[in-house]
């Protein structure tokens, strides 16, 4: 359930954010059962940023000059709010190494790029994982009082476990929503599409498009202080780059699981049959996915 609404005047600068919550990052006692903000916060009157939009289709491939935002860009929208809330001293887990496991997007009706919108982001709740502990962040964009894009993101402290935890969908037990369906099943390999060679800017160029300029992805020596050989990308450009080469109708329900990083610069085969669709490397799976048409 959506907690008290503070509303904003603008967009949060995300880099006092990201400094505020790393400083605050071994404070944090990570804990499935720890109370977390209930607070919404809520952006009105938000307008895209149009250079900055044309800088992120071009990056992630998506065509550019057309009125119409790609199917993840209101993530980018959203993500100095969600580091406002996760940054904060309130939220129970570590900034610092907390992975973005997956995201669930849907896209209800075709969004113009020049258009205006409400944006809200919150904490949806907290869950066991094998490796830790889970939150859910809830985004959602409207227009007037309807909602025309949402997304659950998902993200994963990793600490120490007491016995063995059963995963679930962190929010979900009240029949908050539909629950996502795990993009692991057993399947036979997706065929191969096409074949990209990714260069070793590419965390940089998406970093400026974005504004998430988490040190794993910019440069080999900053991502080797935390245990990086090289640079890695953006789970959300993956995503991003796959559903800019899968396409996507104006109404439509994105799943994309994030399973292993990709070292930059690299190679990557992108893989899709159907409504299904992969990101790998010579002996890995790094994205799977799926686009379901709504009905």
């Amino acid at each position: 359930m959506a907690g008290p609404a503070r509303v904003l005047t603008q967009s949060p600068s995300l880099v006092p954010l990201l400094a505020a919550g790393a400083l605050r990052s071994p404070f944090k006692r990570p804990s499935a059962g720890a109370d977390f903000p209930r607070t919404r916060l809520v952006l009105p009157g938000l307008r895209v940023d149009l250079a900055r939009l044309a800088a992120y289709e071009r990056v992630c491939g998506f065509p550019t000059g057309e009125d119409a935002l790609p199917v993840t860009y209101p993530h980018v929208l959203g993500f100095p709010l969600a580091m406002g809330l996760m940054s904060g001293p309130d939220f129970p887990l570590p900034l610092l190494g907390l992975v973005h496991t997956s995201i669930e997007i849907t896209r209800y009706r075709e969004l113009a790029a020049t258009g205006t919108y409400e944006l809200s982001v919150r904490i949806d709740g907290l869950a066991p994982h094998r490796r830790g502990t889970e939150a859910a962040v809830v985004n959602e964009l409207r227009v007037g009082e309807d909602v025309v894009w949402e997304s659950v993101s998902t993200y994963l402290a990793r600490h120490r476990t007491t016995g063995a935890a059963q995963e679930r969908e962190p929010g979900r037990e009240s029949g908050q929503g539909p629950g996502r369906e795990s993009e692991r099943e057993v399947h036979e390999p997706l065929p191969g599409v096409d074949e990209w060679r990714l260069a070793g800017d590419i965390g940089r160029r998406y970093a400026a498009a974005s504004g998430d300029r988490n040190p794993i992805h910019l440069y080999p020596f900053t991502a080797r202080l935390f245990g990086f050989k090289r640079a890695i990308a953006h789970g959300m450009w993956t995503a991003a780059r796959c559903l800019a080469a899968h396409g996507t109708p104006q109404a439509v329900l994105v799943r994309a699981e994030f399973r292993a990083p990709v070292l930059l610069p690299g190679t990557v085969t992108y893989a899709a049959n159907g409504e299904r669709f992969e990101l790998c490397g010579a002996d890995r799976v790094h994205v799977s996915g799926g686009v379901y048409p709504l009905t």
